[in-house]
């Protein structure tokens, strides 16, 4: 249940099951939490009862996964119905079941670490809330979240803590990895909930094989993902994905002005990008991803936690998986206005910029052998979270699903801290 390796690294699953043609035709028959029910009890290998597991699944996945043809082969998949109306949910709330389930006997408490850049803390703070015995605190940066992805954060209080840290996102993910080395917190049971735990990203496996099942005229064809990448959690359990059997002909790694990927597909050198560039898909303002070392590690690479690569990865693979694109913010925008007008529907920033991706790949002559396979782009947040950039670019204001209308006029409770380790440590020795 740590969040982090002991040596600063991070946990991979020790196997990865690989399912053959039938059982993945077989998923067409499925419905969303049967199919999470039968990947995840391959992938937890019986770690926990089967019943409880489909309980789980059942009780998570209470919501609907649209996934909308555009034109043509190109379709929009919703990740944005759940509870906090984000991607995040797909994850957090089986994660929060699991750890309840086991911890439930027990009078252990267990202290959940999680930085954000904006949606992750707010799928925690909805999944996590008034569960027994364990406690939330949950670390953004101050000036580069929606007021609804504050509020979602800092509303629920209980057992819910939220800071707002004058700094960026790979600030409050650099105080997260410290406390988890610090021996300080030694026998406090720390862990994590954002995309560096490993328990984070084998849900998010579960969404790829349902989309290509919902589409996908055969067990054989393969189809093409766009993912909005920042700290490359959602891509990691789409590469799990295709270990595991699903029929990819190439995942588009589309990121906003923090192209360090891009950047290295490209040139094969690695560089960090700090501080982050702010852009308004904020949730992807991030200079450094945690999980490029889970992507290196998986094409037989080895980087450490600072970014540097120790030994390379296969890069040939590396590039004909991943076309890797940066999306400025004035494409970002022109996008949201032309995908409007074209097809009055509304994308907010990160599906944008998903967009965007996936046009460009399609536009270079390296795809001309993909253009006939269909084609997926996620969309990982609700447009109602960045109505003011909705607003400047369409003069539209998107419809306010239910659950965030519910928490817009609550009242908030959180802390400020400046960006420095030991005054995080001094508030976390104090609360748990």
């Amino acid at each position: 249940m740590n969040g982090l390796a002991p040596d600063g690294g991070l946990y991979m699953p020790e196997s990865i099951p690989v399912f053959g043609t039938l059982p993945i035709e077989d998923m067409k028959s499925m419905s969303y939490a049967e199919l999470a029910y039968f990947l995840l009890n391959a992938l937890l290998k019986n770690e926990i009862d089967n019943d409880k597991l489909k309980d789980i699944c059942v009780s998570a996945y209470n919501y609907e996964i649209p996934l909308e043809k555009v034109n043509g082969n190109k379709y929009i998949m919703r990740l944005d119905r759940g509870p906090t109306a984000s991607f995040k949910d797909f994850a957090a709330r089986v994660m929060g079941r699991l750890m309840e389930y086991y911890h439930a006997e027990g009078s252990q408490k267990i202290t959940i670490l999680t930085a954000t850049s904006g949606d992750t803390g707010g799928a925690i703070a909805n999944a996590f809330h008034g569960l027994r015995n364990i406690k939330a605190v949950i670390l953004y940066p101050a000036s580069e979240v929606t007021d609804f992805q504050r509020k979602q954060m800092t509303t629920l209080k209980d057992n819910i803590s939220a800071i707002a840290l004058n700094g960026k996102f790979d600030d409050c993910q650099l105080l997260v990895k410290k406390a988890f080395m610090d021996p300080g917190f030694s026998g406090m049971h720390l862990t994590s909930a954002n995309s560096i735990n490993i328990g984070r990203l084998l849900p998010q496996t579960v969404y790829y094989f349902w989309a290509w099942s919902r589409i996908s005229e055969n067990a054989a064809e393969p189809v093409i993902f766009s993912v909005p990448s920042g700290n490359f959690g959602n891509l990691m359990g789409g590469l799990i994905a295709k270990k595991m059997g699903l029929p990819v002909e190439r995942f588009i790694v589309a990121t906003n002005e923090n192209d360090e990927v891009p950047e290295y597909l490209r040139t094969g050198s690695y560089k960090v990008i700090k501080p982050s560039i702010n852009c308004i898909s904020s949730a992807m303002n991030v200079g450094h991803p945690s999980n490029m070392a889970r992507v290196i590690a998986l094409y037989d690479g080895m980087m450490d936690e600072k970014g540097n690569i120790h030994k390379a990865p296969d890069l040939k693979r590396l590039r004909s998986d991943l076309y890797a694109v940066g999306i400025s913010d004035r494409l970002t925008r022109e996008t949201i206005g032309n995908f409007y007008k074209k097809y009055r529907m509304i994308l907010e920033p990160h599906g944008a910029v998903a967009w965007a991706g996936l046009e460009e790949f399609l536009n270079n002559s390296a795809a001309t052998a993909s253009a006939s396979c269909p084609c997926i782009v996620l969309e990982t947040a609700h447009p109602a979270k960045f109505r003011d950039e909705i607003v400047g670019v369409l003069d539209i204001m998107p419809e306010v699903p239910s659950e965030l209308n519910e928490i817009y006029h609550k009242s908030e409770d959180y802390i400020t801290l400046e960006n420095n380790y030991e005054s995080f440590r001094h508030y976390l020795l104090k609360s748990i």
